[in-house]
């Protein structure tokens, strides 16, 4: 009977030498993986119990390719598509098309270039072009991305909150090209995680578990959704310069809630200190319910003067950013459970 990807074979165990426990290893698997007598297998003792075997020269063979014809594409879509295959964890990308529109696809391949961490262009002509990856997902720790994900954020934020006291707008002259950093982060962290899914080396190397890669996925999802709207105020603060408000008063008094609740957020990717979380997502709640009763007073007053509207999109924002803070404690309590959750055998 053949035997191949996807197969279940079961197979017993054998005791040799009195001491020696062998168990035989199915011979499409051996042919398939190039291997010959007295070449290496990695063992590896899952919390599961389950065994896992991996030719250790299997990695360094292995090179994920993807051919793309950008003329066969609909138009304007070959940038999506390369992201696409980015977050999708490929090592190279060979892209071919038409030498009368090289100019149109070469401006969405640098467009794509800006957007994302790692592909450089190794060769190119006239109807060719190939981009290699040069950062290697097992080498930067998923919570070193997170990080430069929240000093973007709050380094964000406290300019804007200068600027809404009376500092120059200068300082938030760059807040697009810092939300696109974090748009950047944010793939680079989709893309580990995907490529941690597929192969359990990566995943050892970056030393996080399955279900821990993807729980990071989602704290990077909550930050770049806060730097979102901290693009949202910075834009706001821009084209109603001439408004100042007090750090008193909302809604800037419930950012600075935020701040302090998501600094200890950060703290407990480390700590997981359960208390502390949940102090955190208390104050973030109490801080939304505060700017709910602020906008109702705001919307009580009939019609909105230009300063009371932009006091209520502001507090509409800072509302977002305490719920997606929570979110992020949420994902934090999910990973403090997981990782002290026990797996025992059952008794029949």
């Amino acid at each position: 009977m053949s035997f191949g990807p996807g197969d279940v074979d079961v197979r017993k165990v054998q005791l040799t030498g009195g001491s020696t426990y062998t168990l035989s290893l199915p011979k499409p698997w051996v042919d398939e993986m190039s291997l010959s007598p007295r070449d290496g297998i990695r063992v590896d003792w899952r919390p599961s119990g389950a065994l896992r075997l991996s030719p250790i020269n299997l990695l360094e063979k292995q090179e994920r390719r993807v051919n793309i014809d950008a003329g066969a594409l609909p138009n304007n879509s070959l940038h999506d598509h390369l992201m696409g295959i980015y977050l999708s964890g490929a090592d190279s990308i060979n892209i071919r098309f038409p030498s009368e529109k090289e100019r149109v696809f070469r401006k969405q391949i640098r467009r794509f270039l800006r957007n994302t961490r790692g592909f450089e262009i190794m060769k190119e002509s006239e109807t060719n072009l190939e981009l290699i990856c040069l950062i290697s997902a097992a080498e930067m720790p998923l919570s070193a991305s997170i990080n430069r994900m929240y000093l973007q954020l709050t380094s964000l934020i406290r300019d804007i909150i200068s600027v809404l006291q009376g500092d120059e707008l200068e300082l938030i002259s760059d807040a697009e090209e810092r939300e696109s950093e974090v748009d950047a982060l944010l793939y680079l962290v989709e893309r580990q995680v995907c490529i941690a899914l597929d192969s359990h080396l990566v995943a050892t190397s970056l030393k996080i578990g399955r279900n821990q890669a993807v729980e990071h996925s989602n704290l990077a999802q909550s930050l770049e959704r806060m730097m979102d709207h901290a693009l949202q105020m910075a834009v706001l603060c821009r084209t109603n310069s001439e408004i100042k408000l007090g750090h008193e008063n909302p809604p800037l008094s419930q950012i600075e809630t935020w701040q302090k609740a998501i600094k200890q957020l950060m703290i407990n990717i480390r700590t997981r200190d359960s208390h502390e979380i949940e102090q955190a997502r208390l104050s973030l709640k109490t801080a939304q319910n505060e700017i709910t009763t602020y906008e109702e007073k705001l919307l009580e007053s009939g019609k909105l003067s230009d300063e009371h509207i932009l006091l209520f999109r502001i507090s509409e924002s800072v509302r977002r950013l305490c719920a997606y803070a929570r979110d992020f404690g949420e994902v934090l309590l999910n990973l403090k459970m997981y990782d002290e959750m026990i797996i025992e055998k059952t008794q029949d």
